[in-house]
């Protein structure tokens, strides 16, 4: 190409002034960027000769000449600069970020696609998407548009170069900064990223929280990856090699404002009050954020952006120790556990429900706490002396994860709690089958959790089936060895003489108590409830097996001696089909008449 022709300096002056905005009323009504191409050479030929005009004038007058028209010509290009960002800058389309196939039930446990390709309307299109350039865009995450068409970057950067170089550099990121970021803010708004102080967003009630944590998450990836690796991109190819670090410059003068807001939400997240309903979305903050960090230190990758790359390895480092606060509270909050009304029937405790529930959860975010969590738990030693503690041998459990002990840890307090609870039944029988059916609600709490039941380990798993079972067993000796005493022979032989024969007095008052009592439990114990039906059968069974062979020999060995005298029906009231059809109504959680059910003769 051959050079092109300069101007005399009288007409590059005429050319300036021409388009003073301030002298003009057509020249502040048209843009020259707006025009013939030839016009605008011709107007950037005129501002080189004027700037190469400022180095050679040796007579004052034409000094004050020539950086008049320079203050004219930088003033007009301020305005062409700023005219040509806001005419083609378009808000990213952000909806194909956000919309994710699944429903919002399913945002809460799986990620947003890792590839964000954003459509829009204008400038920033799909097409544009592109990986090639900095180092930092061989991440295979980042994924960059062109915020601006090649030609409207090409006239920005004429503009630039000139401004810079005539002393205006300061003028041109102001206004590069201002247009740029309220783009930035444009496309926040449709993300979702609201501008929220730390004190606001703690002050929010959880439940808030939970839904823009869920929002914040898919946004700051968005936010990193496209709309702030975009906008580096954009300031490369207006500012890169013009002088020194002022794509950086300009970079952090749009972003930084607008990536600070991001990062205050995580940050308020992460030095609020703790709480063990906050535990969950804390590590989905923490393991978005942590997948994050790379693209972040890539995109802010300078020395003047290192404030941001700081603040959001100082949250990721906060958001892990929450984690560790939590579960500790929680440890202790399950230990203080409160409540002292006994549950009706025996059933299952809230509290059991919660922890286990809770802990089944834990296990699912395995991979995230076992890097977290690195130390065992702070209480619970063998032989603390505490006695508003349990002890824990944690000798037995070597080998495990630390994470794999706290959540053994937290069984073993959900027991000790548990036990106490269970002291508040009036009746020593509903006391064990309380116990019972809480400790058999946990062993399939973690039988029911792959990932539990490797971390809690069979041998322990053992121990809890173990502690079911002689719940179990202390039940029926509590409730039937009473039960079972009237059916003995001790006591209803008499001997005179040379022979021997049976008490009636004493068998019909054995027969009388055998039934108030058996009476009695089937009132009782037909309210109690076990929840499991396969629980609930075996333990029908069991008594069926100790209660119907103890009474069918009674009454084979008796009954003839009770029919031979008065009104037998009072003292032989039912029959073995009877107790057989009572015992199916033990542990339904449903009242039964006083009396038992008779069947027809």
């Amino acid at each position: 190409m051959e050079p092109v022709e300069s101007l005399p300096l009288e007409t590059a002056e005429k050319i300036i002034l021409r388009w003073d905005s301030t002298a003009s009323e057509e020249a502040r009504e048209k843009m020259i960027f707006e025009g013939d191409r030839e016009e605008v050479d011709l107007y950037l030929r005129a501002v080189d000769e004027i700037q190469r005009s400022m180095s050679t004038a040796t007579i004052s007058d034409e000094q004050s000449k020539v950086n008049s028209s320079i203050q004219i010509a930088m003033a007009r290009l301020e305005d062409e600069f700023r005219n040509i960002l806001i005419s083609n800058t378009n808000p990213i389309d952000t909806s194909s970020s956000l919309h994710h196939p699944n429903t919002e039930e399913d945002d809460e446990q799986q990620e947003p696609p890792r590839e964000h390709q954003l459509d829009s309307s204008g400038a920033a299109s799909v097409s544009s998407i592109t990986t090639s350039g900095s180092s930092y865009r061989s991440a295979s995450s980042i994924r960059e548009i062109d915020l601006l068409p090649g030609d409207a970057v090409e006239d920005l950067r004429c503009i630039a170069e000139r401004m810079i170089s005539c002393g205006y550099l300061r003028e041109c990121i102001q206004v590069y900064g201002s247009v740029r970021k309220s783009a930035v803010d444009a496309s926040f708004r449709r993300l979702g990223v609201e501008k929220l102080s730390i004190g606001d967003v703690q002050r929010l009630e959880w439940e808030q929280l939970e839904a823009k944590i869920r929002r914040w998450i898919r946004a700051a990836k968005v936010c990193v990856r496209t709309l702030f690796a975009s906008e580096k991109k954009l300031c490369e190819q207006i500012f890169d090699g013009v002088g020194t670090a002022i794509d950086d410059a300009c970079f952090m003068e749009t972003v930084k404002g607008p990536a600070i807001q991001l990062f205050n939400f995580a940050e308020a997240i992460s030095i609020s009050r703790r709480s063990p309903e906050k535990l969950f979305k804390i590590l989905d903050l923490h393991d978005a954020l942590m997948d994050l960090i790379p693209d972040i230190d890539l995109v802010f990758d300078s020395k003047s952006s290192e404030s941001i790359r700081v603040q959001a390895a100082e949250i990721l480092s906060r958001l892990a120790e929450a984690a560790r606060g939590i579960l500790s509270e929680f440890e202790n909050a399950v230990l203080r556990e409160p409540s002292k009304v006994p549950v009706p029937g025996g059933t299952i405790h809230p509290l059991t429900r919660y922890v286990m529930n809770y802990i089944s959860l834990i296990s699912d975010y395995k991979q995230t706490l076992n890097e977290l969590i690195v130390s065992k738990p702070s209480t619970g030693s063998r032989y603390s002396g505490d006695p508003s503690t349990p002890d824990m041998d944690f000798a037995e459990l070597e080998g495990k994860t630390p994470l794999a002990i706290h959540l053994i840890w937290i069984i073993v307090i959900l027991q000790f709690n548990l036990d106490g609870k269970s002291k508040h039944y009036k009746d020593a029988s509903l006391s064990h089958l309380f116990i019972m059916n809480n400790v058999h609600y946990i062993v399939q709490k973690v039988r029911g959790s792959s990932e539990l039941r490797e971390m809690i380990g069979d041998d322990y798993l053992k121990k809890l089936t173990g502690k079911f079972r002689q719940a179990a067993t202390s039940y029926q000796r509590a409730t039937w060895v009473r039960v079972l005493y009237c059916l003995r022979d001790e006591g209803l032989h008499v001997s005179g003489g040379f022979s021997s024969g049976v008490s009636k007095s004493a068998l019909r008052e054995r027969f009388k108590a055998f039934n108030a009592m058996f009476e009695e439990v089937h009132r009782t114990q037909a309210v109690w409830l076990i929840p499991d039906s396969q629980l609930r059968e075996e333990l029908r069974i069991s008594i069926s097996e100790k209660l119907i062979p103890a009474y069918r020999s009674f009454l084979g060995r008796f009954r003839s001696h009770i029919e031979s005298g008065r009104h037998p029906e009072n003292y032989i009231k039912y029959s073995v089909e009877d107790l057989e059809d009572a015992v199916l109504d033990f542990f339904e959680g449903i009242p039964v008449s006083q009396h038992l059910r008779r069947r027809s003769e």
